[in-house]
């Protein structure tokens, strides 16, 4: 059962641990504990706000969902840009979404809920897909883009976000997030076609050239 819990505020509004309670399992404490040993301090409290906001935006829309397959889910979507990946040649993403499935299969968790969390992870940066989906693969896009573009920032409260920000603090992030995408991703450069991340190497790799759609179809082996 989970153990986070807190008394109601002075204006009697309900404390963010009694809305949104990090599930206490022995999964997602092994969870947390191979995060925090395999990733750097800001790709871990980056994981923890992004399952925060992203539970806080699930209740706001009414949604059913998981917490343990969130939380796992949340943490373990940015693994991939860590050094042991980054001759892999596949997007930080799938290296990421595939960790998570080892994880999971290790601990007898259902082939369903597996496949929900590997599809979380593998499409959190492929805007205009996961809010079609399950509400864990939702959720994990929404509370990254929540945390890392400000998606929806005014539909939590500054209460909220404060007290988020007070669990996991994010000094420096946007200058520091860039840096971690950009070292996780620039030994892959060509994993970045068609994707958000292209954008990343445009700005700080000096020569980068991004791939085009258009000149790859008129390009095409193919002669007419």
């Amino acid at each position: 059962m989970p153990t986070d819990t807190s008394p109601r505020t002075p204006t009697g509004r309900a404390s963010l641990a009694e809305r949104v309670r990090v599930p206490d399992t022995a999964l997602t404490r092994e969870a947390a504990e191979l995060v925090r040993d395999t990733t750097s301090e800001l790709i871990y409290h980056h994981s923890c706000r992004v399952f925060w906001f992203g539970a806080l935006q699930g209740q706001r829309r009414d949604l059913t969902f998981d917490p343990e397959l969130l939380y796992v889910g949340a943490l373990f979507h940015d693994l991939g840009l860590g050094r042991s990946f980054r001759s892999s040649g596949r997007r930080f993403e799938v290296d990421s979404a595939d960790e998570a499935r080892r994880f999971l299969r290790t601990h007898g968790v259902p082939e369903d809920s597996v496949r929900r969390v590997w599809t979380a992870i593998a499409l959190h940066t492929t805007p205009g897909i996961p809010s079609f989906m399950e509400p864990e693969v939702a959720l994990v896009t929404a509370g990254v883009e929540y945390d890392v573009l400000g998606i929806g920032y005014e539909d939590l409260s500054p209460a909220d976000r404060a007290e988020v920000v007070a669990l996991h603090p994010r000094p420096d992030f946007k200058r520091r997030i860039l840096g971690a995408f950009t070292d996780g991703i620039l030994p892959k450069p060509e994993t970045t076609f068609g994707n958000v991340k292209a954008d990343v190497l445009e700005h700080y790799v000096p020569g980068f050239e991004r791939g085009d759609f258009v000149r790859t179809i008129l390009d095409s082996p193919w002669p007419e």
